[in-house]
């Protein structure tokens, strides 16, 4: 599926499928100033690291018209305006990689006509060249899934979650396009239901046999031989090959382990963050209560009870099996992750 991330240059708006709303409606939302984008991501009208880098990527040129009104400050303003983007979502690098590779284009002193069909044109590079990343690691991933196997994931790792074919549920993609019979075990993911609302819409509209099971379904499931592999994705990945992801991944992981079940990480360059060494440096975002206090707008904890409400969790490298990237499937340990991306070991 595509379409979900899309950018009308005339209106200079950024039109995103609202993911709150899925699968019940289909419903666009549209963004033009840096508060609707700040407000589309802390809400998850669109959510998943790489479509957050794309959508950022976007929100930089809006971020850019808006400036304008600055006048003769607008350079400053514009500073400003990228720099309360950056900080919209904490724990998904691909946000501030995507920002500061927007910056990265702005030379000192040039036009802002100028800069403006730069970035439009960056903004779009950077989603064709992560559908592009997507479809390279759907290939390499494909080779490790086995013709009837039956792959477990957490969250929502598919084409919402990106610019384009997904990152975990792209590798089951492109198994399905390669003629293996590929079915998927797609757990819930408490408590915004990225798994039973998202994952389960994706796999259903494209017709890849999927079922959803409750989160504490996982080791019941294992230990009864119904999952062969496992593929998440990730919203950063540290030097070491420490993987952040959705909430609970960390425990699958540790079934996994458990149960003998290999456990693979689907991520772009864009999601490796060498800057830090290890998962203790990844900052973990808190989110509000009401997403574990209330069901469909009902209460369901009661009054005054207090809530954890910690939105990704780490899982250490010793437990990942290996990361599928665009550039192969590595190892992931530092020298590995080095080597491909390009740092030195």
């Amino acid at each position: 599926m595509d379409g979900h991330i899309r950018f009308d240059t005339k209106d200079c708006a950024l039109l995103l499928l609202d993911q709150r709303r899925l699968p019940l409606a289909e419903e666009t939302f549209a963004c033009r100033t840096v508060d609707d984008v700040v407000y589309a991501l802390r809400t998850m009208v669109v959510r998943g690291a790489p479509a957050i880098g794309v959508s950022a990527a976007y929100a930089c040129r809006i971020a850019l018209k808006e400036a304008l009104a600055a006048g003769s400050d607008w350079a400053e303003a514009l500073h400003s305006l990228l720099d309360r983007l950056v900080r919209a979502r904490p724990t998904a690098v691909n946000l501030a990689w995507a920002v500061n590779r927007m910056r990265a284009a702005w030379k000192p002193g040039c036009d802002p006509r100028d800069l403006a069909r730069t970035w439009e044109a960056l903004a779009l590079e950077i989603h064709a060249e992560d559908v592009a990343m997507n479809r390279a690691m759907g290939r390499f991933g494909a080779e490790l899934l086995d013709d009837g196997d039956t792959v477990m994931t957490h969250c929502n790792a598919g084409a919402l979650a990106t610019g384009g074919h997904g990152t975990a549920l792209g590798v089951i993609r492109s198994a399905v396009e390669a003629g293996k019979k590929i079915s998927v075990i797609a757990n819930e993911t408490r408590p915004f239901l990225q798994g039973a609302r998202l994952t389960a819409y994706e796999l259903h509209r494209d017709g890849i046999p999927v079922t959803v099971a409750c989160d504490n379904a996982c080791s019941q499931l294992m230990k009864t031989g119904r999952v062969q592999k496992v593929v998440v994705g990730a919203d950063r990945i540290a030097a070491n090959g420490d993987t952040a992801n959705k909430i609970g991944t960390s425990g699958v992981a540790l079934l996994a382990r458990h149960y003998g079940i290999p456990f693979y990480v689907a991520a772009p360059g864009s999601t490796f963050d060498l800057s830090i060494p290890d998962g203790s440096h990844i900052p973990i975002e808190e989110r509000t209560p009401e997403e574990v206090t209330h069901a469909g707008g009902t209460r369901v904890v009661p009054e005054g009870v207090a809530v954890v409400n910690e939105a990704f969790d780490v899982t250490e490298s010793g437990l990942i099996t290996g990361i599928v990237t665009e550039k192969g499937v590595i190892r992931p340990d530092r020298e590995s992750i080095l080597r491909a991306m390009g740092g030195a070991p």
